[in-house]
């Protein structure tokens, strides 16, 4: 159920975000792929046949925001449960109350915001209860529930996962935030579209952080006789940064992604530290900036220098656990690292090869020699007859064939001299050598 606010509490005391808080489906900002007309998140909640589900996206994009509309649809009880100051206790004293709550027909929604916080005994807690029905589970998590969600909860719960709103998106957002009652509407307030423009990117997807930096530059606009006007200064004052390194289309933001790519392809470490402050200073997110890092790192380095990687999963990480603006040396330090490293995308020219192939040959059967055979039909089919266990050649090398008939002697991968990838290619050159020579 809504909280009610006491008789003493201003509405407009509230944050701009809260006041704003969709109340229902067509209020509700993005995520068009599961809750436009039609789609199966929507179906759901209409027909009211919600079961447990865990809504997986980045901060700001309306997790929470959508467990409490569909508490409200389906007149449910709704019980906000927070993973970083509850424990076992706690949770088995609102499963108890939700037990009582289904005898007397009333369902209860557990919103679990952060639910990857939980460990196994505390997911575990819950089991039962979602099992016999007690509660309708919906956990909220910034993090893959693949590796976060007991395998058991996980398997009993349907997961969505949610985008980051689109730049237009909060836009929409924005312009309604300066008409509608509950945000400045009561108000006159004067703010160009380039404005909101800005706002919107420098938000990076997030509707929560959107709504601050408005609020906070309308708070401190000029005032013009009862018309506060918000210009282009006043945000970038809010922000602490300069509007005009990231346009309002975006675009700006695909050329100094490839300024930075290309930086390092080119071995200009000068050249991609720059680019990378370009970027930070314009408000990028870091792991963004980190996911692409470790992309090049096997993309152009691969196993010329097998090291790459290990840094910048190890800068990704850094980035998650510390945030701006201390990461900033540590993406400064992978960014430099994969400029001076030796440079190798025979990894990458291995698998465009081999997707083509395998797109084109989608029916080729694995060869019988490489099948498991866990069943005695599968056996008596041949499945693993002929299997030669490397570890049991002398040269741990077997002349069995992996690749179905139709590829026979088909290459992919063709290592380069650069770094020690050359070891790999003279390592790879005895193999071929010896299965040739037997």
């Amino acid at each position: 159920m809504m909280e009610q606010k006491t008789l003493f509490e201003r509405e407009d005391s509230e944050p701009l975000a809260a006041r704003l808080r969709p109340q229902t489906l067509d209020e509700f900002c993005g995520q068009k792929h599961l809750l436009g007309e039609g789609k199966v998140l929507r179906r759901l909640i209409e027909g009211d046949r919600i079961g447990s589900m865990i809504f997986w996206g980045p901060p700001g994009v309306g997790k929470t925001t959508l467990a409490r509309i569909i508490a409200n649809r389906t007149q449910a009880k709704f019980i906000d449960f927070s993973a970083v100051t509850s424990g076992i206790k706690e949770i088995k004293q609102v499963m108890e109350q939700a037990e009582k709550n289904r005898r007397f027909g009333e369902k209860t929604i557990l919103f679990v915001d952060e639910i990857h916080r939980f460990n196994k005994a505390q997911q575990d807690a819950f089991l039962p209860f979602v099992e016999k029905g007690s509660i309708i589970l919906i956990g909220a998590t910034t993090e893959n529930p693949s590796f976060e969600v007991n395998g058991a909860l996980l398997s009993r719960c349907k997961v969505f996962v949610l985008q980051a709103l689109k730049t237009e998106e909060l836009v929409e957002l924005l312009r309604r935030a300066v008409t509608d009652e509950r945000g400045f509407g009561r108000q006159k307030v004067e703010i160009s579209e380039e404005a909101l423009g800005i706002i919107a990117n420098f938000a990076n997807g997030d509707a929560r952080s959107a709504l601050s930096t408005l609020e906070m530059a309308v708070l401190n606009g000029e005032l013009n006789g009862d018309t506060t006007v918000v210009t282009q200064e006043t945000i970038e004052q809010c922000t602490s940064r300069k509007s005009l390194l990231y346009d309002k289309t975006g675009e700006e933001h695909y050329n100094l992604i490839s300024a930075l790519h290309k930086s390092m392809r080119n071995s200009d470490p000068d050249a991609a530290v720059y680019w990378l402050a370009r970027m930070l200073e314009a408000g990028e997110d870091p792991l963004y900036i980190a996911r692409r890092v470790t992309r090049f790192a096997s993309e152009d380095i691969g196993l010329a220098d097998p090291r790459a990687l290990e840094i910048a999963v190890a800068a990704y990480q850094a980035c998650h656990f510390i945030g701006m603006p201390e990461c900033t040396v540590h993406l400064t330090e992978a960014v430099v690292y994969m400029s001076m490293a030796p440079k190798s995308n025979a990894l990458y020219v291995a698998y465009g090869m081999a997707k083509k192939d395998a797109m084109n040959m989608l029916a080729e059967p694995v060869p019988l020699v490489i099948r498991n055979a866990p069943t005695k039909l599968m056996k008596e089919l041949d499945y693993g007859k002929g299997y030669q266990y490397a570890h049991d050649a002398a040269d741990k090398l077997t002349n069995m064939q992996c690749l179905p008939d139709s590829l026979l002697g088909k290459e992919y991968y063709f290592p380069t001299d650069e770094g020690v990838e050359s070891r790999y290619k003279a390592r790879l050159e005895e193999i071929k050598a010896w299965k040739k020579s037997h």
